[in-house]
């Protein structure tokens, strides 16, 4: 299925919710508040998935960060991309069910280092549950230990990937 990629939109903003909370336990999910902020503060590392339709179907976000490691207030408290920032973030990487299996995933994170190498990032860090971190590995990146993230009570673990 073929899609193509762009910023989020404020008008996409209920898809990209419905989005975040198929991909995501009510514990872990964006707040509405904080992903409508996201939209506004940093559309540039907001990168979405469209289908034939233009509907999105998966998207991959974040801020950039003086921190090498994701911490819990970032989930909450958006701020708008520094230009001098070192780390580029993932908070949230969701495909829609019917588009997983398919490679979309990587693809998004590909678009996101893209994005990051032409902004001049050294790294890409993210947390993930112990589940996933073969899907990242294979796409570039290594564990760095457990996160001392509390986020929705889960086990996070830090991975990075060297830009």
């Amino acid at each position: 299925m073929p899609v193509t990629f762009g910023p989020a939109q404020l008008s996409d903003f209920a898809l990209i919710m419905e989005l975040e909370n198929s991909g995501f336990s009510p514990a872990e999910a964006a707040s509405p508040a904080s992903m409508r902020q996201r939209i506004q503060k940093i559309p540039d590392t907001f990168i979405v998935a469209y289908n034939s339709v233009a509907k999105p179907v998966g998207y991959i976000v974040g801020p950039t960060s003086q921190e090498r490691y994701l911490t819990d207030d970032l989930f909450q408290i958006v701020t708008s991309n520094q230009p001098q920032d070192p780390f580029q973030t993932v908070l949230s990487l969701v495909v829609a069910p019917s588009y997983r299996q398919q490679g979309l995933g990587s693809q998004l994170l590909q678009q996101l280092a893209q994005q990051a190498q032409q902004q001049g990032r050294q790294l890409i860090t993210l947390t993930c549950l112990q589940e996933l971190i073969a899907f990242y590995q294979k796409n570039g990146y290594q564990v760095a230990g457990q996160s001392q993230s509390q986020h929705a009570g889960e086990t996070w673990y830090n991975l990075v990937r060297e830009l």
